[in-house]
């Protein structure tokens, strides 16, 4: 079977257009995860007990449930509850956000838990505050350890942007999907989709597999 791109080629602006808004989207949600995510990852494990029940509760919870009914709920069932209807890109946001930041506070949790606890004693004993010596200590090893799973986790949240077409969300594969529909050339445009998605996630995950190459002998101890 011949294949004719011309229908890619006539729709490129308003696939464009779908692929800046899968940019904002998966941008959006990594810059409101990892602080979050950092944040319930150093509750756990610097927090009290009865913080860290509630934390682990929700942190399990994300991990369990798929990404597709997190957003299906939040989308549809969250404006009953709270009677706010939220409008397809910022339920997407909300859902990706409480669903990265849950593997985000687990990537938190394992990088400090790795450092030796032997570093801690040795700022105390230094006359460093615990303050102190998990931010000038412990984060600065626990940060260069967490760089290969952050790669994956910037990868995994643009993938699960195409997961917002359910919700009407006119992100790339979404408008990629009406494309296809209308001109019956799907091999082509899901095609071209596929090495869209590849052009933008190979380079990132390159990209912080050279940092932390360069930067691994600063997680050492």
């Amino acid at each position: 079977m011949p294949l004719d791109f011309t229908p890619i080629v006539d729709s490129w602006r308003f696939l464009a257009g779908g692929l800046m808004l899968t940019l904002a989207l998966s941008g959006l949600t990594i810059v409101l995860s990892l602080p979050l995510g950092a944040a319930i990852g150093l509750a756990r494990c610097y927090g009290p007990k009865w913080v860290s029940w509630p934390l682990v509760f929700y942190i399990d919870s994300m991990r369990s449930i798929p990404v597709l009914v997190v957003l299906v709920w939040t989308y549809f069932a969250l404006p009953i509850a709270i009677g706010v209807t939220l409008p397809p890109f910022w339920a997407a946001t909300l859902a990706l956000t409480a669903h990265i930041s849950a593997y985000v506070a687990e990537i938190v949790r394992a990088g400090i838990t790795s450092v030796r606890p032997g570093q801690s004693r040795a700022a105390f004993a230094l006359g460093m505050s615990r303050m102190q010596a998990i931010r000038d200590i412990i984060l600065p090893q626990a940060l260069v350890r967490m760089l290969p799973a952050f790669g994956s986790v910037f990868s995994i949240t643009i993938k699960d942007t195409a997961i917002a077409a359910v919700i009407a969300v006119p992100e790339f594969m979404n408008r990629s999907q009406t494309v296809a529909g209308q001109s019956f050339h799907p091999v082509e445009v899901f095609t071209v989709a596929m090495i869209i998605y590849f052009l933008i996630l190979f380079p990132v995950t390159r990209v912080v597999d050279m940092i932390y190459t360069r930067y691994a002998y600063l997680g050492r101890s």
